[in-house]
């Protein structure tokens, strides 16, 4: 670590005899939620469950400091989402528009078709893409307003082809965010209830006698949001468990300092917890990255928790070299991987594990977040080992095909009969021989 107790960001680098150890002190994230919030977002489970709409209406008092008396307060009509929309700016309702256009555009791509065989005698195989029924989507509300997370979660389902589209959004204090209302109507959602935190979950989860059960619950939440989403797994599928946004920026020295240190930032100001590390072989070029984060950062709005982020979770790390580079960024499986590089296509087949790459100079995080078109929802704290950003694949489903001739059946009676036997499941053989032919 650096030796400066008074530096903004740590400075690590790959030679020293304890980096890794300092490494995974770094990464290191807990998203378990400890008992005492696993306790109430159980109790709140419970009572939703039970009473349905009241137990929403009292929670929502309670956590948002409203008053309402009934859920009809708590939905707003597809009329006052287009109103929203119409008395936006006209920059950016404009901006908007061209935001959900790309992400649409983008994500047509990715929908998959139903496709079948035929075998020689007559046996079809193949598999039937549905989409889901209902998809509820959970978008955050109290310290920022996030219309570009209705987009991502939102459009996707659409074009996969979801039959209604459910939304929650806390509004603390009543507080309507216009933005927020317009890119629902934009995004074609259909109902949208101002309520949040575990009770929003266990509402879209168990349904109550406003709020529609849904069959997949997406979109990123607080600690409680988390738990409870966690919790009710199972009986609704979910998206991932996301902890903190972080950022890995990787570049080869010939970068503009100023525009990577606003790269971190732009992570860094999410909230305390976020992660953003810069990797270089080059010494100088970090020295450089330093200095503009300690001049840029106080020019920001959101100083104070972007510099909490960076002393607490940052890291500018010396590596000897673009190999070593590769193998941190395989280590660390970052939600978003800057290649700030001259030839960074020359990278991606050494790449593993990103949620996201952003790829040349002029690729900040930033456009990926709003309008580039891939979603911004990914895996975060090293998940993209196994997982991949939400898309149209999320919200279908997939069911096999199998439909037998009669000697297809036949000679795949007598491959099942054997299996079976060897499993002591009889039952299982007899069926299978029962369509054997003599």
């Amino acid at each position: 670590m650096s030796d400066k107790s008074t530096a903004t960001i740590a400075r690590l680098s790959t030679v020293d005899g304890a980096f890794h150890q300092h490494l995974d002190a770094l990464l290191d994230w807990e998203g378990v939620s400890d008992k005492a919030v696993q306790a109430r977002v159980e109790e709140i489970l419970a009572d939703v469950k039970r009473r349905g709409d009241s137990a929403v209406v009292e929670a929502t008092n309670r956590f948002d400091r409203l008053s309402v008396e009934s859920m009809e307060q708590l939905c707003l009509s597809p009329e006052q989402l287009k109103k929203a929309f119409d008395g936006l700016p006209t920059e950016q309702r404009n901006a908007l528009s061209a935001a959900a256009e790309r992400i649409k555009r983008y994500h047509e791509r990715q929908k998959p078709s139903s496709w079948q065989y035929e075998e020689a005698d007559g046996t079809v195989l193949g598999q039937k893409v549905t989409p889901l029924d209902r998809a509820g989507i959970y978008v955050p509300g109290g310290k920022a307003a996030y219309p570009s997370s209705v987009l991502m979660n939102a459009i996707p389902a659409h074009v996969a082809g979801v039959r209604e589209i459910v939304m929650v959004v806390p509004t603390p204090d009543g507080v309507l965010n216009d933005l927020v209302l317009a890119a629902a109507h934009l995004a074609g959602v259909d109902y949208v209830f101002t309520i949040g935190g575990a009770q929003a979950i266990a509402a879209l989860a168990y349904g109550t006698e406003s709020i529609p059960r849904v069959d997949k619950i997406v979109g990123p939440g607080n600690i409680y949001v988390a738990t409870a989403k966690r919790a009710v797994f199972g009986q609704v599928g979910i998206d991932m468990i996301a902890g903190p946004s972080e950022i890995m920026v990787v570049s080869d020295g010939q970068t503009d300092p100023d525009w990577l240190a606003m790269d971190l930032f732009s992570q860094a100001e999410h909230d305390e917890d976020a992660q953003a590390i810069f990797v270089s072989w080059k010494a100088d070029h970090l020295d450089a990255v330093e200095a503009s984060i300690e001049r840029l950062l106080p020019t920001l709005e959101r100083e104070d928790i972007a510099r909490a982020s960076l002393q607490r979770r940052g890291a500018l790390i010396l590596c000897q070299d673009q190999a070593e580079a590769i193998e941190l960024i395989n280590r660390i499986a970052p939600e978003h991987l800057e290649l700030s590089v001259e030839t960074p296509g020359d990278w991606l087949d050494d790449v593993r594990h990103a949620g996201a790459i952003f790829m040349g100079r002029h690729t900040s995080e930033a456009l990926g977040d709003y309008c580039a078109g891939p979603n911004h929802v990914l895996p975060t704290s090293g998940t993209a080992r196994f997982s991949s950003p939400l898309g149209v694949y999320d919200f279908q489903k997939r069911s096999s095909i199998i439909h037998c001739s009669p000697d297809g059946a036949s000679e795949l009676g007598k491959i099942a009969s054997v299996l079976a036997r060897g499993e002591s499941l009889t039952a299982h053989a007899r069926s299978a021989e029962y369509r054997i032919k003599d």
